[in-house]
């Protein structure tokens, strides 16, 4: 059973480069040995407020490292797509630059 290729097109390269530069900052801005538990106060049922822990270290270090997984399992993608696009490029007519030196023609 044939099945259908999937087709990359330079508009989804450049998403995708664009989401890992995005996945990239978000690692590098939040380093692990610097995360601290968020804490947003809730209104209780009385009128008070309570402290409740949004997002723990923990948490927060689990998202970065699947982050960081994400981020090279993309970038590998991203990487064949840039070889696919590539070689449409060598592929085309036109593209090649080819000087009258290298021809042999001079």
């Amino acid at each position: 059973m044939a099945t259908k290729k999937s087709v990359f097109t330079e508009a989804e390269l450049e998403w995708a480069e664009t989401q890992l530069l995005s996945w990239k900052a978000y690692v590098d801005n939040n380093p692990l040995h610097e995360l601290k538990d968020r804490i947003e106060w809730k209104p209780t049922s009385k009128g008070g407020m309570l402290p409740m822990v949004i997002a723990s270290i923990e948490a927060q270090g689990k998202f970065i490292q699947e982050t960081m997984k994400n981020y090279l399992a993309l970038l590998k993608e991203v990487e064949i797509m840039r070889e696919k696009e590539e070689a449409k490029k060598i592929a085309s007519r036109g593209d090649k630059d080819v000087s009258l030196f290298e021809e042999g023609l001079i």
